[in-house]
């Protein structure tokens, strides 16, 4: 099946629509939500991205994400990502919005470039991964990492990484959710 999204200026607004493999082959700026799953031990959930996947195959990324479809909102695009690549089904009051990011980064490995204007969100989770149902050919693995560890990767642990999520953007937004976590647990956070 051929997927087609809208591509969109820098304010958001649609102006045409393309194949998806056009979009990341031509780099043309489109719609992308992220969604982070944190608990209360101040730990991100991060995806391990399938190995077919067109770009950033096998390396971690936001606990759940991807394009927003035509006439589909960002808040219904993280519910529907949610539910389905890890098997959560949750209500669009229960986000936490962080902040929108655009980005344009090349894909060494898939020659593809991902421009998107992207919103972010996070959402507390309190089971346990063992609970949730990874999308086949889609997500390898899931794995929690402390905010604090992100901030202090070694060489080799970076490049296990999509490369946006390692830049001083999304780390401040990884200690905006320490903020949210901290104040959801009065601060008892190790």
């Amino acid at each position: 099946m051929t997927e087609k999204l809208n591509v969109i200026d820098e304010q958001g607004n649609i102006l045409s629509e393309e194949l998806r493999e056009k979009i990341h082959r031509e780099g043309f700026l489109h719609r992308e939500v992220h969604v982070w799953l944190f608990n209360k031990k101040g730990e991100v959930l991060f995806q391990r991205r399938g190995i077919h996947k067109d770009t950033y195959p096998n390396l971690l990324d936001a606990s759940a994400g991807g394009h927003v479809d035509i006439g589909e909102d960002y808040k219904s695009a993280v519910v529907r990502e949610l539910n389905e690549e890890i098997g959560i089904e949750i209500s669009p009051i229960n986000l936490i919005f962080l902040g929108d990011y655009l980005s344009e980064t090349y894909d060494e490995v898939t020659k593809n470039t991902n421009h998107a204007l992207k919103e972010i969100y996070a959402y507390q989770f309190d089971g346990e991964i063992k609970d949730l149902k990874l999308a086949k050919g889609e997500v390898i693995n899931l794995e929690f990492w402390s905010i604090e560890r992100l901030s202090n990767l070694t060489e080799k642990e970076r490049k296990e990484f999509c490369s946006t999520l390692l830049s001083k953007e999304y780390l401040s937004l990884f200690k905006k959710i320490k903020v949210i976590e901290e104040s959801k647990s009065g601060g008892n956070a190790k």
